[in-house]
């Protein structure tokens, strides 16, 4: 049932993410130079999607792998699982780490609104600007989970 739940879950989230028939400001065919704030922001935000879309498969198959750990080691003598303790606490605190990253991304993308107040410039910079914040804590939380996740499952214990 999880499995299916994530493919449905990348599936319509590539799908959201490929609106390829749809010319944006940042988009408008003069190649890839911003030309005004709005296109800069435009572009930083589809800069930080794109990144962050790109994990999202490596995400789900890192919180598999770790939890598969966490499973492995509960199967191990009670003084093993002692000794373990401390990294499997660090097990745990990166799978919710991972499902953090993960709900960030969906947040996010259910509610970009791109055309949002496109008729009012001041309140559409304003719009971006938060965005684009909102789009780098969502990267960032994505990439330092990832290389979390990658140390610990490198690690020994």
């Amino acid at each position: 049932m999880k499995n299916i739940v994530c493919s449905l879950i990348i599936l319509f989230s590539v799908a959201a993410c490929n609106n390829t028939g749809k010319k944006t400001e940042a988009h408008n065919g003069q190649g890839d130079a911003p030309t005004t704030q709005t296109d800069s922001l435009l572009k930083d935000i589809d800069e930080g999607h794109i990144v962050g879309m790109s994990k999202i498969g490596k995400i789900h198959i890192t919180e598999k792998q770790v939890q598969a750990l966490i499973d492995s080691i509960a199967k191990l003598p009670a003084k093993t699982q002692q000794a373990a303790a401390t990294y499997v606490e660090g097990l745990k605190n990166v799978i919710k780490d991972l499902g953090y990253a993960d709900m960030a991304m969906d947040k996010w993308m259910m509610e970009y609104d791109e055309d949002s107040v496109k008729d009012n410039l001041e309140q559409r910079l304003r719009y971006l600007t938060e965005e684009k914040l909102k789009v780098s804590k969502m990267k960032e939380a994505i990439l330092t989970s990832l290389q979390k996740a990658d140390s610990l499952l490198k690690a020994k214990w």
